[in-house]
């Protein structure tokens, strides 16, 4: 072969070679091109399960805020309700001091000062107990039924007030 024989082997031989390194390099870019999609795809899809995650825990974070909002309101309505059912019980206090007063100027057994206020008397102490407060036999209770502190009676109860 003479030398101009060498040389054209030689530029097909490096043509060749730089064509397979050339298309070898396009598929590898191409390769990792899709590789790269699939990845992407992927991270898209984890990303769109987290901000549906992320969703519901906000919406979750707002259900409890809401709840500990109502919480609060309902704590508030309760310390009315509680305010007011002690505003009733102290009348009812009263009312029932007041008739004890009354009965007592009334009865002509009991003894009272100029303002109406019970004087015991020594001699009674202890042996019979104040007309006011006559006692059960066996229990040493109160025989009359006492005023409910919150100045509800039965009827007036709520039905989750009421005990079985």
């Amino acid at each position: 072969m003479n030398t101009i024989g060498w040389i054209v082997l030689i530029v097909v031989i490096v043509v060749i070679v730089a064509a397979i390194i050339i298309i070898v390099a396009t598929v590898g870019r191409r390769r990792k091109q899709e590789a790269d999609r699939r990845r992407a795809t992927e991270l898209r899809e984890a990303a769109s399960r987290d901000e549906l995650a992320a969703r519901e825990r906000e919406a979750k974070s707002a259900r409890a805020a809401a709840d500990a909002k109502q919480a609060e309101v309902d704590a508030e309505n309760l310390r009315r309700e509680a305010d007011e059912r002690e505003r009733a019980a102290a009348a009812a206090r009263e009312e029932q001091q007041q008739k004890l007063s009354r009965a007592d100027e009334v009865d002509p057994d009991v003894q009272t000062d100029r303002h109406g206020n019970r004087v015991e008397d020594d001699t009674r102490r202890g042996d019979v107990p104040p007309a006011h407060q006559e006692t059960a036999p066996a229990t040493g209770a109160p025989a009359h039924d006492a005023p409910r502190i919150d100045g509800i009676t039965g009827e007036e109860r709520r039905p989750e007030d009421r005990r079985v």
